[in-house]
C-alpha cells in the first residue's frame, strides 16, 4: 500500500491570495530536497472543465498532455516542478457530481439514496488519494479552489475532514492561507479576519496545522504570537507571506519562512538536508539582472484580463531570463488595430506574437498585425488562431487568393485555407471535444523549425478545431511559406514559415503549455533572440 503523505491547501478571508504559487512553491522546496511531489486543484464550480468557460471569467484554460482541459494553475504547477500533470490533477464540483450521478444510472448504489455525505465525499477521497496510490509520489499537495465558508467548497472540506481521520495525522497536514489586511488609518495590520477564517474552517472540522498570512507589511513578531494563540496554532507554524516582485520569488520566500521544514517536522521527517535550489536561484539572477531589453507585442483579443494569457506571459519571463533580456510585453487589442493605425501601433515593436482565441471578434486586426509583421520583416511568432491568421494574410495578399478565410469566419468562403477538421464537423457537445493534448510533430530538415528545436521529431499539446487546408500547400509552398512541421499520422500541418523572412514562425500547437523554469521552450528562447537581433539592426 502506498504510504504517501497528503497535504491540504485552502483559503480563507478573500480569494487570489495565491494559493496556486504557494503550493506549487511549497512543491518546489520539497522536490529540490528529493521527494518526488505532485499537485493536484479542486475546483468548486460545477462546469465538468474549464474548456467552455470564457477566458474573461476563468482566464486560460491550460491544457495536459493526456488532453485534459484544466484550471490555469495547473500551469504554475508544471512551470515551478517541472513535471507533467493529466486529468488527475484537476477535478471540479461538476466532475464529481457527473461521476456519482453516472454510477447511480448504473445501478452502482443497490438502490441506497445518493446523498452529499458519503457518496459526493467518498468520490472527492477517491480522486485525493487517486495519485498517492500509484506509488509514483512520495508527497500529495491538494489545493482546494474558492474560500472556506463558501457553499459550493462545503463537500470538498468534508471530504479533506474525513481524509485527514483516514490517513491519521502523521500522513497529513492542513496548510491554511489567510489574508492579514493592513488598515492605513489605524496604521496596523488585523488579525481578526484571520481568526475568523481559521474559526469557519475549525467548526467544519479541519484544524489547520500551518497558517500563511499573505500581507502587504511584515507580520510582526506580535502579531504572530496573536494568530498562534487565537488560532490554535504552534507559533513557528505562523508563515509569513509577503507581496512579492515576481512570483518567482516566492520559493525563496517560503524557503527563508522555513515553510518546508514545517511540513517536515510535522510528517516526523527529516529536514536537516538544504534543498538544492541553485539552478532556480541561477534563473532569478538572470531575470532580474538583464544585459539587454525588447519590446514584444501580444496582439490579442483578451488583453483586458492578462490571466487569459497566463502561459505565454510566463514563457516570456522563462524565455528572458534565458537570453538575459527583459521582456516588455506591450499587450494589444486586436479590435483596436485597423489599416490605418497599424504602423503607429506596432513600428515600435522588436518582435510580434498573435495570440490564440476563438470566433472573429479581432480577427481584421489580427490580420494588419500579422501583415505589417511579415512586410516589415519583423520577428512572428503565431500560435493556433495567430498561425491560422498567417495562413489567411498569406493566402490574401501573396497568392491574391480573394476572400480567403477560416470557414470558422466563413463558412462559405470560396477559398478555406483554413478547414475545419474531418472529426469535428458532426459533434453536438462543445465540451472536451475539441483536438486536445500531445500529439508528435516530424520537422523538416534545414528549416527555421529544424534549428530551433534541434529535433527530427517533438511533441506539442493542442486545443483546436480548425487546421491548414492541405489542398492549398503546394500555392503556399511555391509561393514561399512552407509547412516546416506535420503531423507523422495525418499530415496536419504544424508549422508554418516564411524562409525569406529574419524570422516569421507559426504553430498549431501552443508552445507555451510547455515551458517551465527549468526549461524554457526553444521557440520562445529563439523568438526573443531574433527580437534582440532585430532590435540591434535597426537601432
Amino acid at each position: 500500500m502506498s504510504k504517501a503523505k497528503y497535504i491540504f491547501v485552502t483559503g480563507g478571508v478573500a480569494s487570489s491570495l495565491g494559493k496556486g504559487i504557494i503550493s506549487a512553491s511549497l512543491g518546489k522546496l520539497l522536490q529540490a530536497r528529493g521527494l518526488r511531489v505532485t499537485i493536484q486543484k479542486f475546483d468548486p464550480y460545477i462546469n465538468i472543465d474549464p474548456g467552455t468557460l470564457n477566458p474573461y471569467e476563468h482566464g486560460e484554460c491550460y491544457v495536459t498532455d493526456d488532453g485534459a482541459e484544466t484550471d490555469l494553475d495547473l500551469g504554475h504547477y508544471e512551470r515551478f516542478l517541472n513535471i507533467s500533470t493529466s486529468q488527475d490533477n484537476n477535478v471540479t464540483t461538476g466532475r464529481i457530481y457527473y461521476n456519482v450521478i453516472q454510477a447511480e444510472r448504473e445501478g452502482k448504489f443497490l438502490g441506497k439514496t445518493v446523498q452529499v455525505v458519503p457518496h459526493i465525499t467518498d468520490e472527492i477521497k477517491n480522486n485525493i488519494f487517486k495519485l498517492g496510490n500509484t506509488d509514483k509520489y512520495d508527497i500529495v499537495i491538494t489545493e482546494i479552489g474558492g474560500c472556506v465558508g463558501d457553499i459550493e467548497s462545503l463537500p470538498f472540506i468534508e471530504a479533506v475532514r474525513q481524509a485527514k481521520l483516514e490517513v491519521g495525522p502523521s500522513r497529513c497536514i492542513s496548510i491554511h492561507l489567510t489574508l492579514v489586511p493592513y488598515i492605513k488609518t489605524a496604521g496596523e495590520l488585523k488579525t481578526k479576519p484571520t481568526q475568523h477564517s481559521v474559526k469557519e474552517l475549525q467548526e467544519a472540522g479541519i484544524q489547520p496545522d500551518i497558517l500563511v498570512c499573505r500581507s502587504e507589511h511584515p507580520v510582526t513578531l506580535d502579531i504572530r504570537k496573536k494568530l498562534a494563540l487565537f488560532c490554535n496554532v504552534p507559533y513557528n507554524s505562523v508563515i509569513e507571506a509577503l507581496d512579492a516582485e515576481t512570483i518567482y520569488d516566492v520559493p525563496i520566500l517560503m524557503r527563508k519562512e522555513k515553510l518546508d521544514e514545517r511540513v517536515l517536522a510535522k510528517f516526523k521527517m527529516s529536514y536537516k538536508k538544504q534543498p538544492k535550489i541553485d539552478q532556480w536561484k541561477e534563473f532569478l539572477g538572470r531575470l532580474k539582472n538583464p544585459t539587454s531589453e525588447v519590446n514584444i507585442g501580444l496582439v490579442g483579443k483578451y488583453v483586458e484580463l492578462k490571466d487569459a494569457y497566463k502561459s505565454i506571459a510566463e514563457s516570456f519571463t522563462h524565455a528572458g531570463a534565458e537570453n538575459e533580456c527583459h521582456v516588455n510585453v506591450n499587450w494589444i487589442h486586436a479590435e483596436d488595430i485597423d489599416s490605418k493605425n497599424v504602423h503607429k501601433m506596432l513600428d515600435n515593436l522588436d518582435g510580434i506574437l498573435v495570440a490564440p482565441g476563438f470566433g472573429e471578434r479581432g480577427i481584421d486586426g489580427k490580420l494588419e498585425a500579422v501583415r505589417f509583421a511579415r512586410e516589415n520583416k519583423i520577428p512572428f511568432l503565431g500560435i493556433c488562431l495567430g498561425l491560422q491568421c498567417a495562413v489567411i494574410e498569406f493566402a490574401r495578399n501573396v497568392l491574391k487568393l480573394k476572400g480567403a478565410n477560416s470557414t470558422e469566419m466563413d463558412p462559405k468562403s470560396k477559398h478555406p485555407v483554413i478547414d475545419i477538421m474531418e472529426d469535428q464537423k458532426n459533434l453536438k457537445e462543445m465540451g472536451g471535444t475539441m483536438r486536445l493534448g500531445a500529439y508528435d510533430c516530424t520537422i523538416k530538415k534545414g528549416t527555421k523549425a529544424s534549428h530551433i528545436y534541434n529535433h527530427s521529431k517533438i511533441s506539442e499539446r493542442h486545443r483546436h478545431r480548425y487546421e491548414f487546408n492541405g489542398k492549398y500547400l503546394q500555392a503556399f509552398e511555391e509561393a514561399g511559406m512552407i509547412a516546416s512541421g506535420t503531423n507523422p499520422d495525418t499530415n496536419l500541418v504544424e508549422i508554418m514559415e516564411i524562409p525569406d523572412h529574419p524570422w516569421f514562425v507559426g504553430t498549431q500547437f501552443h508552445p507555451e503549455l510547455k515551458s517551465t523554469v527549468d526549461n524554457p521552450h526553444p521557440l520562445f528562447v529563439k523568438f526573443i533572440k531574433a527580437a534582440i537581433v532585430n532590435k540591434k539592426d535597426t537601432e
